[in-house]
């Protein structure tokens, strides 16, 4: 019996010593998972973190893919065009052209200057049905897809156009910002011509313009591409397939007018489409060497590196259209900032200033529809010496306390005035700070003041916010 009841209590013993084993080795074991868990916890949100802080991280260029169409003889002229615009430190993307350049000009595609030169690839298996149209324009659609697949890291968007389209980078990327990249956006802008949008669709953004396309929708769209394309052999351009291609997707477009592809449906003197531009950021302008230089006494190319002086200081400004009345002579003022400014010699209510002015024609004469316009627009009076008194950019200069004066030289007309004419004037000095456009609020016209000006051939006006219940009037 004693023996019997050792061994039960060893065994009693042995046991115990299990279960204390078990418990702390549960102990051990819930501990470690628990710090496991709070480790990849932590890691998680850190990692949650991260990305959300790339995520909400403010779009810039480097956040862009630029897909630009051109052809080896068209380059060698355009070139210019882009240099313009182009910041190599800061962009990415392509020219794609048809085939290589010519050995003596091979140096241009070392230009550093410029953005790297891309060979597209074969088309010649698509089939082309359009009479009289250019099967060339399916390896420009197919520049969508080729950019896609140059994978570069950390895109936003992808940006398409022609060798002359000319971007004014800042205000693409202000416009741009607005949207959500992570969503589908096709972003763009039709002709301000009638009869083109008539004809290619007013759903359509022109590639003369350019337009963008959010990332993920840009992956999708270069994935299904070439089945569509094989779809649409009796389209015309290279913009009417992506845009087929994209309302295949259920995608429509989202317009956005400072885009401009007018420069190319239009023909002669832009200056009334240009002077009277929305309440938005100018993103781009096309085909400038087809309509006349935009200043007076310029070529185009030189006429456009004048514009760019003011791009370059306040390009958020750029062409923002600015009115004020002037009381003592009853004037109506109109400033297109680092362009021109317009003295009427009389007081013009507000609705009919904002009207375009009709110094451009249609691309051709094809009857009534040619002079339809998809703006409001005005006709010019048929005597040169009652229109508006015209001034255009001459200097951009920096101003005390961080603001910007530029100066407007009188484009002279050969006409008579009197002591109330506003052609006695020869020079305006307009004088603002750098405008920075709040994405998140509906974007209001700014006010000016006539100031008092020690010359009476010079008329000084400052622009500034208006007041919260300030309008834009003619004063009693």
């Amino acid at each position: 019996m004693q023996y019997l009841s050792q061994s039960q209590s060893k065994v009693s013993n042995y046991y115990s010593r299990l279960t204390s084993l078990l418990i702390i080795s549960s102990c051990v074991c819930t501990l470690y998972l628990l710090i496991a868990l709070l480790l990849a916890r932590s890691k998680l949100l850190e990692t949650y973190s991260s990305t959300q802080e790339h995520m909400y991280e403010p779009t810039s260029l480097e956040h862009i893919v630029f897909g630009i169409a051109s052809t080896k003889d068209s380059w060698l002229k355009r070139k210019d065009y882009v240099k313009m615009w182009w910041k190599p430190a800061q962009m990415r993307g392509c020219v794609f052209l048809e085939q290589g350049l010519p050995n003596e000009h091979q140096n241009l595609s070392k230009d550093t200057s410029l953005p790297p030169v891309c060979i597209s690839e074969d088309t010649s298996w698509f089939r082309y049905t359009y009479r009289g149209g250019f099967r060339s324009l399916i390896r420009v659609a197919r520049v969508v897809s080729e950019t896609v697949a140059l994978n570069h890291s950390d895109v936003r968007w992808f940006v398409f156009g022609d060798d002359d389209t000319v971007f004014f980078p800042e205000n693409l990327v202000k416009t741009l910002s607005k949207y959500d990249h992570g969503l589908w956006y096709y972003i763009g802008t039709n002709s301000e011509l009638y009869e083109a949008n008539r004809y290619f669709g007013f759903g359509m953004a022109f590639q003369g313009a350019g337009f963008a396309i959010t990332y993920p929708l840009a992956r999708v769209l270069a994935k299904v591409l070439d089945s569509c394309l094989e779809r649409y052999p009796h389209l015309y351009g290279s913009d009417s397939r992506i845009y087929s291609c994209l309302a295949e997707l259920g995608v429509g477009l989202t317009l956005e007018p400072g885009f401009h592809q007018a420069c190319l449906d239009i023909r002669g003197d832009v200056f009334g489409l240009l002077a009277s531009h929305p309440v938005r950021p100018l993103v781009s302008l096309h085909h400038l060497d087809h309509t006349d230089p935009i200043f007076p006494n310029m070529t185009a190319s030189k006429a456009l590196q004048h514009f760019f002086k003011a791009a370059n200081v306040d390009p958020q400004r750029l062409l923002q259209q600015t009115i004020c009345y002037d009381r003592w002579f009853s004037w109506t003022i109109v400033v297109s900032w680092g362009y021109a400014v317009q003295i009427y010699g009389n007081h013009v209510f507000l609705p009919d200033v904002l009207h375009v002015p009709e110094t451009f024609k249609g691309w051709r004469n094809s009857g009534n529809l040619s002079g339809l316009y998809t703006l409001t627009t005005k006709e010019l009076h048929p005597d040169r010496c009652r229109r508006p008194t015209v001034f255009f950019l001459d200097n951009v200069a920096s101003a005390g306390w961080n603001g910007i004066k530029t100066t407007y030289q009188k484009s002279y007309v050969n006409c008579s005035y009197d002591s109330d004419s506003p052609r006695k004037l020869d020079e305006i000095r307009v004088f603002s700070h750098k405008l920075e456009l709040d994405i998140k609020q509906a974007p209001r016209r700014q006010c000016c003041d006539v100031l008092t000006s020690s010359s009476s051939k010079v008329m000084d006006i400052a622009i500034r916010e208006c007041k919260e219940e300030e309008l834009i009037r003619i004063h009693p």
